[in-house]
């Protein structure tokens, strides 16, 4: 039995928490009573672009916890008495719906709740930029206190570039306050920061150029974690039609049309088809969650089939792009650039293989520190994928490898005992939400109005309209001989439109490099791959996550018992 004094133990729960919330009671679980009125659910933070955790089975720990957030559930008995929580605990003092009895000022949280309740409902998620702001402040105060004038003060590159995060941050969060996703915001505030003239980061170039690759790294290793093996053996074939068949039909058509539009060579065609086609976990996996919470598509394995099929569209997209953009920017003879995509591949599957295994026993399990060392060698093995790839020579093998790493040592993370609880997954997370704003900040501060020609603009909007209709037709096609009904396979089909997260990363990763190797005849090819890809980002992310919300209430059935989705 506890200690009287003891305090509670707080534990965030999965949005795929089963219904039986367990308690800590001597060692053993037990089951809390539900309140017998229907609950409210306030959605909680969430990760956007976690697809390891969102796919993986949730199993939890000695404790009943899990190490994700998801969602808070208020009664309306807490509601009005005010003994509110943003986080659920398993303790003896727990009352009806999970939350903390005995809240030291019922009176005031009842009164704001009731005179501001749509700011209680998004405070969890809104809290989190905020405190990411609160943080850039911190961090711009000790260094101004440390550092040398010319380094601290506001007009000096460095702060300008770090004032560049801090205002992306905040267009974020007010874009997201109307609905939008917040990466939109983020995207307005570098096209703004750069045509006002505020862009000039003389002397930390490689700085700027370092960042897109830490962001290009945490996509690569988030979605190396978001192929499980086993989902991907039980709809293998499946997933490979969803992902191969639009793939292909969404790359031709890019590749034809920019070729014939934009003037485009057919290397530079399919290197912009291929940053086009990647599908943006960040929105759909954050939809999904959604639809979750409500219990929307979860009788027919659709949650699972949409991430396995983003996860794979991703990893074969990612892969394909390092492989031809080390064709591209090849000095060689014809020899060695044929031979560069293969050495490519067999040296980024040997490092992250070995990476791979390594991290499974590196630290040990056992270890008191084991979470946060397994996600420091995590994303330093990544990094060193990508940069030491560039350094050798074969930037191909840079994104294979750190997939590679990822998915190695995912999947052995997931056959260790229950109670070993992985958080790498959730601090790649957290990485992403600093690297988010300077990932869609940086790609936005490369679009100058001074430059932008009306003509590409036009006729890259014509090409990503004709490629994405190619793509959901060939989308529905490839769902012909499932179980899904036309609705059911329709929103899968739409589950591929939305862009932006992988665009973001990759997008700039063509003109960073011409710019490294001061390959100016590059520098137009580059720079239109570029505008392309911010139209892309701009034309479907907003309508995707739309569109996904609003139709899944039509379009997928929602469930009555509460069974989560067949194979997760």
């Amino acid at each position: 039995m506890p200690h009287p004094l003891t305090p509670p133990r707080i534990y965030i729960t999965s949005v795929e928490e089963p219904e039986a919330h367990t308690a800590r009671n001597g060692g053993s679980s037990v089951p809390t009573e539900p309140d017998s009125r229907a609950p409210t659910t306030v959605p909680a933070p969430i990760p956007s672009i976690d697809l390891a955790m969102a796919l993986s089975k949730r199993e939890a720990t000695t404790d009943g916890a899990l190490p994700l957030t998801g969602m808070v559930v208020v009664t309306a008995e807490t509601a009005d008495t005010g003994d509110w929580h943003p986080v659920r605990t398993t303790s003896p003092s727990v009352g009806n719906g999970g939350t903390i009895s005995g809240s030291p000022t019922p009176g005031r949280t009842a009164a704001f709740a009731r005179k501001c309740p749509s700011l209680v409902r998004s405070w969890p998620t809104a809290s989190q930029p905020l405190a990411l702001l609160l943080l850039f402040a911190f961090l711009w105060a000790i260094a101004y206190a440390i550092l040398p004038p010319e380094l601290s003060e506001p007009a000096g590159g460095l702060m300008r570039l770090a004032f560049l995060f801090v205002g992306a941050q905040a267009c974020g969060v007010l874009v997201s306050l109307t609905g939008l996703p917040d990466m939109l915001g983020m995207l307005f505030w570098g096209v703004l920061y750069a045509n006002v003239g505020w862009a000039d980061f003389a002397g930390y170039e490689r700085v700027e150029v370092f960042l897109r690759e830490m962001a290009l790294v945490n996509i690569m290793l988030l979605a190396g974690l978001g192929l499980d093996y086993n989902a991907l053996r039980s709809l293998f074939r499946f997933i490979m039609q969803l992902t191969l068949v639009p793939t292909v039909a969404e790359v031709a058509a890019v590749a034809v049309l920019s070729h014939y539009l934009l003037a485009l060579p057919w290397l530079w065609g399919v290197l912009l088809g291929l940053v086009v086609t990647a599908i943006s976990p960040n929105v759909v996996v954050t939809v999904l969650l959604r639809l979750r919470e409500e219990r929307l598509g979860l009788n027919k394995g659709i949650h699972t089939l949409i991430i396995a099929m983003t996860s794979c569209n991703d990893v074969l997209a990612i892969f394909l792009f390092g492989v031809i953009l080390g064709v591209i920017f090849s000095t060689g003879d014809l020899t060695s650039q044929i031979l560069q995509g293969p050495i490519g591949i067999v040296i980024g599957l040997v490092y992250g293989s070995l990476c791979g295994l390594a991290l499974l026993y590196l630290p040990s399990y056992q270890a008191k520190y084991t979470n946060g060392l397994r996600f420091a060698m995590t994303a330093l093995a990544g990094t060193l994928s990508v940069v030491g790839s560039k350094k050798v020579g074969y930037p191909s093998a840079g994104a294979l490898g750190c997939i590679v790493t990822a998915f190695v040592a995912g999947t052995g993370w997931r056959k260790r005992p229950p109670t070993e609880c992985n958080e790498v997954s959730m601090y790649l997370d957290l990485l992403w939400k600093f690297l988010k704003p300077v990932s869609f900040s940086l790609i936005g501060k490369e679009v100058k109005f001074s430059v932008l020609e009306g003509e590409t603009v036009l006729y890259g909007f014509v090409t990503l309209l004709v490629a994405v209709l190619l793509r959901l037709i060939a989308s529905y096609l490839s769902t012909v001989g499932s179980e899904l009904n036309w609705k059911e396979k329709a929103y899968v089909t739409l589950a591929g439109f939305p862009k932006a997260t992988v665009q973001a990363a990759l997008g700039p990763a063509a003109l960073d490099l011409a710019r490294s190797m001061n390959a100016t005849d590059e520098y137009g090819r580059a720079q239109t791959v570029l505008i392309v890809t911010v139209l892309a980002i701009i034309l479907t992310a907003p309508l995707g996550a739309l569109l996904m919300i609003k139709l899944a209430p039509r379009w997928l059935k929602r469930s009555t018992d509460e069974r989560t989705d067949q194979y997760s």
